[in-house]
């Protein structure tokens, strides 16, 4: 017996169905390439020119010259300046700041005098995000300008110990390359497992599955041929959004193109036969459409493309290891910004095509059980 016989007609017929259905190419085609560009530029953690309002009541040069410094770390940005610290906490509770530095009197008394010369810096910690990044920076401002003066009062020209960091495969730290990567994982997710959910779901309401049926095709050749085209689909969509990547985010590939197409190649058609699976499952449209999103969810929160998988408690760590995004998304980085090879990571892809294969094997056995 033919394991996929009649393969080949139930591609021919699929790729037709698939080319003549503008909805279909549409929505597998723009939403993710509008949701490639928004998510590109929206996800970005360089926090930069905060709105901050300064309450200064020393009123000399020195006082002036300390919140200069804080500007030109380009992490604070002043709005304006307030008169007393009821004002200074006002502004920050209207949202119209997210700093307050308060520089008191005799602040520069007590820089000359050797004594400790106190800031107070107000940070809004409503955004975890923006007070970290504050904190940070407002603590190492500290640091650095206590160390000069040590080091001037000392006679020593330089620091004791001093750390070089740096920094590998992203030195300018931009956030694009972090994110963008991700980006195209979570977006891949949501064009083809929608796309796939709805297949069987659209032949059972159109009344053609029951055609399929009676037909001379093995179960096998039927999901397969159903797969095959929005495969070939999903290596078009993935091309572009690699040269969105690259041309309009400027995010360079380090590793081999080869590997990270054959990466893509089998994510793809794990993600195709999870959306199978559920079209094997739901009894309409919108169902197909409703277990669809369950998975985008965690798979945005749980994969690492957001946050690290390692501070998560150990339930969501293990949900993320379900998740075929996460195996992607760590290959994708670890191809594109570190130039690794598929041998580096072979578990990842062993483990993306074990998912791949299972999920095929029970879109088929489903599928079998559900007609049967």
């Amino acid at each position: 017996m033919n394991l996929f016989r009649g393969l080949r007609a139930i591609l021919y017929k699929e790729f037709l169905v698939v080319l003549r259905d503008p909805l279909t190419l549409f929505f597998m085609f723009f939403p993710p390439l509008i949701e490639m560009i928004a998510f590109g530029y929206a996800l970005d953690n360089d926090v930069k020119h905060m709105a901050t309002v300064v309450l200064d009541q020393d009123r000399t040069m020195e006082s002036r010259q300390i919140v200069q410094r804080f500007v030109n770390t380009q992490t604070f940005r002043v709005v304006g300046e307030v008169q007393n610290s009821d004002e200074l906490s006002a502004e920050i509770r209207r949202g119209h700041a997210y700093i307050g530095i308060q520089i008191p009197p005799g602040f520069t008394r007590d820089l000359h005098a050797g004594r400790s010369a106190q800031v107070l810096v107000l940070i809004d910690g409503s955004s975890s995000t923006i007070a970290g990044s504050a904190l940070n920076t407002a603590v190492g401002l500290a640091f650095r300008e206590s160390m000069l003066r040590l080091l001037a009062e000392s006679g020593r020209r330089d620091l004791p110990v001093e750390v070089r960091p740096q920094i590998l495969y992203n030195p300018a730290m931009r956030s694009p390359n972090f994110f963008v990567p991700g980006v195209i994982g979570v977006v891949l997710q949501i064009g083809t497992t929608f796309a796939t959910a709805m297949s069987l779901v659209r032949e059972r309401e159109r009344g053609t599955l029951e055609q399929l049926l009676v037909s001379p095709l093995s179960r096998w050749g039927l999901m397969l041929g159903k797969l095959t085209p929005y495969l070939c689909l999903g290596i078009c969509m993935s091309t572009g959004l690699y040269a969105i990547m690259h041309g309009l985010f400027d995010v360079p590939i380090a590793g081999s193109l080869t590997a990270l197409m054959a990466s893509t190649l089998v994510y793809l058609f794990c993600l195709l036969a999870l959306g199978l699976l559920l079209s094997t499952r739901a009894q309409n449209q919108m169902q197909a459409l409703q277990m669809s999103m369950i998975f985008i969810m965690p798979s945005v929160f749980f994969s690492g493309f957001i946050f690290p998988r390692e501070t998560m408690p150990a339930v969501f760590w293990w949900v993320g290891a379900c998740l075929p995004t996460t195996y992607f998304i760590e290959l994708a980085r670890a191809i594109i910004l570190r130039g690794a090879s598929l041998g580096e990571f072979a578990s990842h892809l062993v483990v993306l095509s074990a998912m791949g294969v299972v999920l095929f094997g029970l879109c088929v056995l489903r599928f079998r059980q559900k007609v049967g």
